[in-house]
């Protein structure tokens, strides 16, 4: 089975300090803890290693190792991520409701892809986007 990653925008955080700061304070045992309506529809290829990508700002700028999706009481879901954040090259992703996926080839690395794309202001990535310029 293939590894696959989930995308999820940081909703409310203005940079990267700040998710690390959400982070940290959400932090218990080493585990992060987002809530969820329902279980990704892909989450036995994303336990095969994946990660949850989040996006700041419309771009790709940390991961964390996703851990487990636990049922909660209430229907809900709980996947579990470890509480160690990993930065990675930027990469533009836009805003998204829901979850999407990353196919393991197509997730941003540590290191930059050269093109300088990741490197473009949000706003200026955005309009050229809905130019189909990027």
């Amino acid at each position: 089975m293939s590894c696959v990653h989930m995308t999820k925008v940081a909703y409310g955080c203005a940079s990267l300090p700040t998710l690390e700061k959400r982070i940290a304070r959400r932090a218990s045992g080493g585990k992060v803890r987002i809530v969820t309506k329902r279980r990704p529809v892909r989450h036995a290829e994303v336990l095969n290693g994946g990660r949850l990508h989040w996006i700041v700002k419309h771009r790709i700028v940390a991961r964390s190792q996703v851990l487990a999706f636990e049922e909660r009481k209430d229907g809900r879901w709980d996947i579990v991520l470890s509480d160690r954040l990993e930065p990675c090259a930027a990469f533009p992703k836009r805003a998204h409701q829901g979850w999407r996926y990353l196919e393991d080839k197509d997730a941003p690395g540590e290191e930059d892809d050269g093109s300088g794309i990741g490197q473009l202001p949000p706003r200026l990535y955005g309009k050229l986007a809905a130019l189909a310029l990027v």
